[in-house]
């Protein structure tokens, strides 16, 4: 392993972020005393025992939803506005849509920044209402678990240009970007046309930092999720946004009424709720009130169940699936490799637990016990690591463990069984982002899906950096840390005043809805055809077949390395042997800096085990961190201090 001395870029920023999120999400820095043993290259893979509670069979019935849904009919009557109500499951079936009888049909995306208004998705009119409250509910069951509960307006203090909102001159949130995962249009969520009850299913706009959608509980599991739209009267547009400022604690009328629905045993655990977790000793925010719950009104007369396109078949109810059910499509994994790491799997068939989605395979540059060994290793070290946004404090690490070959084609996904769902989505994006950014075609990609709206953001960071001309040829790996890096508003991150990142657009057009080129990427196949002065149909209910990007000049054998979007938060590195990309490893569960270990170390330890000459970083070529602009470096790795359960060891990740 060489070894290399480089500058760090932006310490405020990358320290504030290390130790600020989760998962996919914003995790909170609970000190962890790492450990871990070994020498050479990584921790030694042992496994310490490791003891989870059993999975309840819990789940939504008919008779659940129908109460949840009249007692916001209920809650919104007694506000004097018209709600329109989504209820899904834990893996994103929508178990009911209901339309009050005079509520707005349709809602306007805003970020209320008007140099924004009009680009990306910003200022976008008209969504149907349904489509906002589906994708409000989906993102608090896909965002919560059994050690954390986090609601939409925990997704907004963490996707914006500041953490805290409102908050100038430090560094964006910790899951910046993760608004744009979980797409109408991934290959890995599951359509409702191709199965009624195997998630984890697509949301409409995918995860919501609109306040309004709270995560539902029975017996301290996840069952689902519940969001809301609300307006005063059919003529009034709704607003699907965000809090742009938590330091004003106002209250939002969609977040009481969500809120109310719920019966205090459908609520989540006070104890795990997101403003018991901190993030670099700031507070996340759960709720800005706790409504008493609201009585029940009748289904009649206010309002109808409807069916949504896409999303929901029949206007009515359904029942919820049970998670780790086959019929969630989340099941136990019964491969004797993963025997005592409590890892589940995803099946295709409901009827079949033995039709694994993603099984180890070989790829055209990694053999099967490779693949597999990232896998188990990977698992290995999250089941000793602390978890950062996870309650109690020491509970292991919960994550979602992805390899992609050089395609983009998953060879082998593995979770554990508690890891929040959207993490299954997007450790698949980070991987593929590791990839795509990495290889020798990421230039001639990048303005090949879409020459007229983003090839000027690939171009910027082609000639970014005072080492290269040339940096998106193949001559330099870059981490998914690396990729967020530059696709910040400020460069450095959170410095006021700075020029932007080459691919974020520029601060004065820049919103939530408008980050430059994760959305650019894959605008086309979300919304349709965009300009600044014409909004043609939307396509938030695209067909199965359709996938993210424009990708018909792209040769076949890449088209997957997009095919749901991109993402610019840590936990995805490329895999190289020698200086060959062979292909790329995400991961996504409680803690970006865990993620980035769990995959840095996985392939590490992996290597070992089967006695290979991979690395998640290249023998002479480039590494991020090597690369600069006006002397401030990019971050490749940063794993956690003292990061294992029952161990004081140290830097445990090897630098590149």
């Amino acid at each position: 392993m060489r070894t290399r001395t480089h500058a760090v870029n932006g310490v405020k920023q990358f320290k504030r972020i290390a130790m600020g999120v989760a998962v996919c999400l914003a995790a909170p820095l609970i000190l962890v005393s790492c450990g871990g043993g070994g020498g050479g290259d990584g921790p030694a893979s042992t496994t310490p025992s490791f003891n989870v509670e059993p999975l309840g069979t819990q789940s939504l019935s008919i008779a659940e939803i129908n109460d949840i849904v009249s007692r916001a009919i209920q809650a919104s009557i007694s506000r004097g506005v018209q709600s329109t109500i989504a209820v899904t499951d834990r893996v994103g079936n929508v178990l009911a849509v209901y339309r009050m009888t005079n509520s707005s049909p349709s809602v306007i995306i805003t970020s209320g920044l008007s140099g924004a208004d009009g680009k990306g998705l910003d200022g976008f009119t008209p969504v149907p209402s349904e489509l906002a409250a589906i994708a409000k509910a989906i993102t608090g069951a896909y965002l919560s678990s059994t050690g954390n509960a986090f609601s939409t307006r925990t997704a907004s203090q963490i996707v914006q240009e500041f953490f805290q909102p409102g908050e100038t001159g430090q560094p964006s949130g910790p899951l910046y970007g993760v608004q744009f995962s979980q797409l109408p249009c991934s290959d890995l969520n599951v359509w409702l046309s191709q199965n009624s009850t195997i998630g984890p299913k697509r949301s409409p706009l995918g995860l919501s930092a609109d306040p309004g959608g709270f995560p539902i509980y029975q017996e301290g599991r996840v069952v689902g999720g519940i969001g809301v739209i609300a307006s005063t009267d059919a003529g009034t547009q709704g607003v699907y946004g965000l809090d742009r400022d938590i330091l004003t604690n106002e209250v939002d009328l969609e977040e009481e009424i969500a809120f109310a629905a719920l019966p205090e045993a459908f609520r989540a655990p006070e104890q795990i709720r997101a403003n018991r977790i901190t993030a670099n000793g700031q507070t996340f925010q759960f709720s800005n009130s706790t409504p008493a719950v609201a009585g029940a009104a009748s289904l009649a007369g206010n309002g109808n169940f409807v069916a949504v396109t896409g999303y929901k078949a029949a206007a009515g109810v359904i029942a919820g699936t049970s998670y780790g059910n086959s019929q969630s499509g989340y099941v136990a994994t019964t491969a004797p490799a993963f025997n005592g790491l409590d890892t589940f799997t995803l099946i295709t068939n409901p009827a079949d637990n033995t039709s694994v989605r993603f099984p180890p395979i070989a790829g055209g540059n990694l053999t099967q016990p490779e693949v597999q060994n990232i896998l188990v290793e990977g698992m290995k070290i999250a089941n000793r690591a602390r978890a950062q946004i996870r309650i109690p404090l020491g509970a292991a690490a919960q994550v979602t463990v992805s390899v992609v070959d050089t395609t983009g084609e998953v060879l082998g996904l593995v979770r554990s069984s508690d890891a929040p769902i959207f993490g299954t989505d997007v450790a698949v994006q980070k991987a593929r982002s590791a990839l795509a950014f990495s290889s020798a075609e990421a230039l001639t990609d990048f303005t090949a899906i879409d020459a007229g709206n983003h090839a000027a953001f690939a171009n910027a960071m082609n000639t970014f950096f005072s080492q290269t001309s040339n940096a998106l040829n193949g001559s330099a790996a870059y981490s998914a840390r690396a990729i967020g890096n530059v696709h910040r508003p400020y460069f450095p991150d959170g410095e006021v005043g700075t020029p932007k990142g080459p691919l974020s657009s520029p601060i004065a057009e820049w919103s939530p809805f408008n980050v430059g080129f994760q959305l650019n990427i894959v605008t086309n196949k979300v919304l349709g055809t965009l300009t600044a002065t014409t909004r043609v149909a939307n396509q938030f209910s695209p067909p199965a077949a359709l996938t993210c990007v424009d990708d018909g000049n792209i040769p076949a054998g890449r088209q997957s390395r997009f095919a749901n979007g991109i993402q610019i938060f840590p936990g995805g590195f490329p895999i190289y042997k020698g200086d060959t990309l062979v292909g790329a490893v995400g991961v996504s569960g409680d803690g970006v800096d865990q993620d980035d270990m769990v995959g840095y170390l996985g392939v590490i330890n992996s290597a070992a085990a089967v006695g290979s000459t991979m690395r998640p970083f290249p023998s002479t070529l480039l590494t991020a961190n090597e690369l600069s602009n006006s002397g401030e470096f990019l971050k490749y790795v940063q794993c956690p201090q003292t990061p294992f359960n029952n161990s004081s060891e140290q830097n445990v990740c090897p630098t590149p």
